[in-house]
């Protein structure tokens, strides 16, 4: 139970951790996600891009955590649905981590700015145009779709396992959902990436996700339910 109680904290961490650096790395991404991106170096914005590339990479780091340290629990009541959540959270964050690669190339083409004839001007433009679009469609595609999916499927087996309270388990499904249908209005162009409506939308699924870390760190897994699902599971075992 120790273990357990342990895992829980860890697991909480690792959501707040991922909803700071999500947020932290999109304000400081402003410098090469502006039109005016190729003067990002020249204006002295490296440094910060570049930490933002930290935070980028902790999320990445934390979106596998919260995958990996969930599974085991998640598992005891539906394996199939719970390795369906293992993929879209990692599908989440490879999409995160192409985003971070398209930061990268930008801050590189934008370093290029001052020493670059008119001719591979021309020719830096659209590259880094290329990039931004690359960096927004990724940021849809995972934050946005992969994580509906993946949020649905772990707040539905929390449902059904009775690991947390129930309400908070519906509350994440129905964030779920709005994060996803925000992502598919983005996609087909009825809303910005960066719109209030957007922002109304996908706040819901990072207050569940603090909401979740507290009580995780605060109280732990249901021990009741996790004991009767391991006799279960181990039980299962025994009659294959």
């Amino acid at each position: 139970m120790k273990q357990d109680r342990r895992n829980a904290i860890i697991l909480g961490i690792f959501y707040i951790l991922a909803a700071v650096t999500s947020i932290i790395a999109v304000v400081l991404y402003g410098p090469v996600l502006s039109e005016s991106w190729q003067t990002a170096v020249a204006n002295g914005s490296e440094t910060k891009i570049l930490i933002g590339v930290c935070n980028d990479l902790l999320l990445v780091v934390t979106a596998v955590g919260t995958a990996v340290m969930l599974f085991p629990y998640v598992r005891h009541w539906n394996e199939h649905l719970a390795l369906g959540y293992l993929c879209f959270r990692f599908m989440e964050a490879v999409f995160i981590a192409i985003g971070l690669v398209s930061i990268l190339g930008l801050l590189q083409l934008s370093s290029y700015n001052d020493t670059a004839d008119f001719a591979s001007k021309t020719n830096v433009e659209p590259m880094g145009l290329l990039l931004q679009a690359i960096y927004r469609w990724t940021a849809m595609l995972g934050p946005n779709l992969m994580l509906g999916v993946n949020t649905s499927l772990y707040s539905y087996l929390l449902y059904r396992t009775g690991y947390v309270p129930k309400p908070l388990a519906i509350f994440g499904m129905v964030t779920a959902v709005m994060v996803f249908i925000a992502g598919l209005l983005q996609m087909f162009g009825i809303i910005g990436p960066y719109s209030a409506v957007k922002g109304l939308m996908a706040l819901p699924v990072g207050v569940y996700e603090m909401s979740l870390a507290v009580w995780l760190i605060a109280k732990g897994f249901h021990g009741e339910t996790l004991a009767k699902l391991r006799m279960k599971a181990a039980s299962s075992s025994i009659a294959k």
